[in-house]
């Protein structure tokens, strides 16, 4: 039987709707029979170095070494957060009852905006359900076909989705010469030039070179969108992000990103100039058709921002998990790429190779992520790892144990 990937099903036009979903099926179940199905594991406790899972072949409750999480912070957990959570409960109930424009808004989503807004070091802020419709609904009501964007190739799906309305043309990623080169094609064939680009790279780990992506913009006249999900609360000085990184507050001119990564809880945000996110108040349809943040979840993402600024020692112990982390897979001598940050590819390069390598892991009780084509080519194949601030180095020696024994079996190191 061919080895098939998720890749055979994006387009099936001889099948329709239910042919498709058969022909998927079986799939599924080849996956299953060989215990490559690592998805959707299903845990028993909260987000944690340690995680309780109820393992699909078995049926057994097993504690894992989780090591797949994006929340970096271990903010989930934080008893601030919980009980900033509790009270907000208490006192505004479940929901906010109503879309944000006609009656959902509540005093603490205002709250939000404006911390947000002061934490990226713009002017103001719109909030959303979630960190893929901040992207996607932002980008589809602000550009038109008269527009283009100017993708990194390695850009987020939701960046991706919400430029369906108007132009694209991409660079090659992280590739300064290559951003150049596309800028220089498009001068003068479209009225809104914009430059959209994630701060951290969530299949790499790598940072983008946004002091240099903001002078080409400056010598092109583009604008720039940067999506910060894996960069808020965990790179600079102080977790502000990217732009606190690069030292550029002030010079970029929509910043998104994503409450569900170090800030612990679910939801999305843009910021920036004042008259943007007026306009987006009315032709963002996520935002205008989509009932308003719970405020449970909007006090404790309050409280996560306060505990980012105010207990730095959590982010200062995430990033000597990284150092460590890293430093130890260098000497083995997996191929990592260009990771930076918490989140660690440990490129294998085969497909079947790296479901094996998971399914292997998953039965010694690692849990990682497979990254599979076409998630990324196939050549780039990989085991995907992220760390938390509450891994502790018995934690972490354990799965390098796992790993090095792995990649020695397979010959990947």
């Amino acid at each position: 039987m061919k080895e098939l990937s998720l890749a055979d099903f994006l387009k099936c036009p001889d099948l329709d709707m239910n042919q498709r979903a058969v022909a998927f099926s079986k799939m599924y179940n080849d996956f299953f029979e060989k215990k490559h199905f690592q998805y959707k594991r299903v845990a028993l406790n909260a987000s944690s170095p340690l995680r309780v899972v109820k393992d699909l072949y078995t049926g057994e409750h097993k504690e894992m070494i989780y090591l797949a999480s994006n929340d970096y912070l271990n903010l989930t957990t934080h008893p601030k957060v919980i009980e900033a959570g509790i009270q907000a409960l208490i006192k505004y109930g479940s929901g906010a009852g109503s879309v944000p424009l006609l009656g959902g808004t509540l005093d603490i989503h205002i709250e939000l905006e404006q911390k947000i807004a002061t934490f990226k070091g713009c002017e103001s802020a719109i909030i959303y359900t979630s960190g893929f419709s901040s992207n996607s609904s932002t980008l589809l009501s602000l550009l038109q076909q008269e527009d283009i964007a100017i993708l990194d190739m390695f850009v987020h799906a939701s960046i991706i989705d919400g430029c369906k309305g108007t132009n694209t043309k991409f660079f090659k990623h992280n590739d300064i010469d290559s951003l150049e080169k596309t800028l220089k094609n498009c001068k003068d064939s479209y009225r809104t030039k914009i430059i959209a680009i994630d701060g951290v790279y969530s299949m790499d780990g790598d940072i983008a070179p946004l002091d240099k992506i903001v002078e080409v913009a400056k010598k092109y006249d583009a604008y720039i969108f940067i999506d910060e999900a894996h960069a808020t609360g965990v790179i600079g000085k102080n977790g502000r992000g990217t732009l606190e990184y690069y030292k550029v507050e002030g010079e970029i001119d929509l910043v998104s990103g994503t409450f569900s990564k170090a800030l612990g809880g679910v939801g999305g945000f843009i910021t920036g100039k004042k008259e943007i996110i007026e306009l987006l108040n009315f032709y963002s349809r996520s935002y205008m058709f989509s009932t308003a943040m719970s405020p449970a979840t909007c006090a404790s993402l309050l409280a996560a921002i306060d505990v980012i600024e105010t207990e730095p020692e959590i982010r200062d112990k995430l990033w000597n998990n990284i150092f460590y982390f890293r430093q130890q897979l260098k000497t083995l001598g997996f191929n990592i790429g260009n990771s930076e940050t918490a989140i660690f590819p440990i490129i294998i390069g085969d497909d079947f190779q790296t479901k094996e390598i998971c399914r292997e892991l998953h039965e010694m009780n690692i849990y990682v992520n497979p990254v599979l084509y076409p998630a990324v080519p196939k050549k780039l194949a990989r085991v995907r790892i992220s760390l938390m601030s509450n891994h502790e180095k018995k934690h972490l020696d354990a799965a390098l144990n796992a790993l090095e024994y792995l990649g020695k079996k397979y010959s990947i190191i």
